[in-house]
């Protein structure tokens, strides 16, 4: 088989999402047209774990038609858009992902479409399809890849370390044009449309905590505050929690922040930063949501561990019932609520996250014999060159240094 989807006959509501986000990503098919003249992908072939989603589809169009065959798998086993992986078999790539994936599945999918592909190039979003081949395809003669998430980085970089990574990656998440945007204003945005419409509270008047102050977490917490919410941040970093006080954020530690919060979302990267003992502080009615990549931070054995009954109330909210009588709800059973629960980030910002992807792949193609085994960061003229493009396509446009000032800054003689 060539694809394993939910519903085929899904492909034409699929169809008309992906032309709504291609719509909304300028950028990228500013790319798709040169792509599309000088075929600078031809006759590679490339693997692909990424969350299934509209804006997904525009990028992995965007590599077929510059010449790339492309098998693409989910990063997330709720993450998929039916709609949209139906309409991309369609258009000829090969898909194995659906919404409600198991874990079996989850990684069956991925080890399907490595070997379906024999890729040259692979693409990954938490570093999973990374690891797989590192463990279990061995034999691949892989060019490099390119990795989406602080988490996957964070694997690639520990790989790295310890001198087992087999071939470059580029770190497409380092990219200024990808995490101060995606990462800042994209899961800002997202996450809280997740949770509101999992659970159609209303923000304004709650207190919210926000563990973590990355670029994630402040994104989070700056568009809570703007609806209203009462925000607390929590971190184990000195200086982004200081960075939190000082924009306005009340920090303390969770332990604490457990006892007064209403809702409680999740943006470390790391495990376990709600644990059973935080849980058991929370009020009657705390919604706990994460917005990291895996279903780790928040402690979801422990919760059902310490709990005497449960039941779906809403679509991705679960109500447990604690010893105490105290309810605790759980969005998306601890999984990325703003993929899980909503569509993810909006057209617009993935519109720099996936230009740079494709600029990336492009990159390595062309210079697969001159890269070591190593995570390099995007190189700099293409961050550039997205930023430009982006500009341009927004109609705005920028000053450029003058002649004097260029020389300006190459001297050190001039003084005050």
């Amino acid at each position: 088989m060539k694809y394993k989807v939910k519903d085929l006959s899904l492909a034409e509501i699929g169809r008309k999402q992906i032309e709504w986000a291609e719509m909304h990503m300028p950028t990228l098919l500013e790319i798709r047209k040169r792509f599309e003249a000088e075929k600078p992908l031809k006759g590679i072939n490339i693997a692909a774990v990424l969350h299934v989603t509209k804006e997904t589809a525009a990028l992995v169009r965007t590599l077929k038609i510059g010449g790339a065959e492309v098998a693409l798998a989910a990063s997330n086993p709720l993450s998929t858009q039916d709609d949209v992986a139906a309409s991309l078999v369609n258009d000829g790539i090969s898909v194995f992902a659906w919404k409600g994936e198991t874990e079996e599945e989850y990684y069956s999918n991925i080890e399907s479409i490595v070997k379906l592909n024999n890729p040259q190039i692979v693409m990954d979003d938490g570093g999973d399809l990374h690891a797989y081949i590192h463990e279990k395809a061995s034999e691949l003669k892989i060019f490099g890849g390119t990795e989406e998430t602080t988490t996957g980085v964070i694997r690639l970089k520990a790989m790295e370390e310890q001198g087992v990574l087999r071939y470059p990656v580029i770190a497409v998440n380092n990219a200024y044009t990808k995490y101060l945007f995606d990462n800042r204003y994209g899961t800002g945005q997202s996450a809280i449309d997740g949770i509101l419409r999992a659970t159609n509270i209303l923000v304004a008047g709650k207190i919210a905590v926000v563990a973590g102050y990355g670029w994630v977490g402040r994104g989070i917490a700056n568009r809570l505050r703007g609806l209203g919410a009462r925000v607390i941040v929590t971190e184990v970093n000195p200086i982004r929690a200081l960075e939190a006080v000082m924009d306005g954020f009340e920090v303390m530690p969770i332990s604490e922040a457990s006892k007064i919060g209403d809702i409680f979302i999740t943006a470390t990267g790391n495990i376990n930063v709600i644990r059973k003992e935080h849980i058991l502080n929370m009020k009657d009615g705390a919604i706990l949501a994460n917005a990291g990549h895996f279903n780790v931070e928040i402690d979801v054995k422990g919760l059902k561990e310490i709990s005497i009954g449960k039941r779906n109330i809403r679509p991705y909210v679960d109500e447990y019932i604690l010893p105490n009588g105290k309810r605790i709800y759980l969005l998306a059973d601890g999984r990325l609520v703003n993929l899980a629960a909503a569509e993810g980030h909006p057209s617009e910002v993935m519109d720099m996250s996936f230009a740079n992807q494709a600029l990336a792949v492009e990159y390595i193609v062309k210079n697969k014999d001159k890269l070591s085994k190593k995570v390099y960061n995007m190189p700099e003229e293409l961050d550039y060159l997205v930023a430009q493009i982006k500009l341009k396509t927004m109609g705005i446009l920028i000053d450029e240094l003058t002649e004097e000032q260029r020389e300006y800054m190459k001297q050190w003689k001039y003084g005050t």
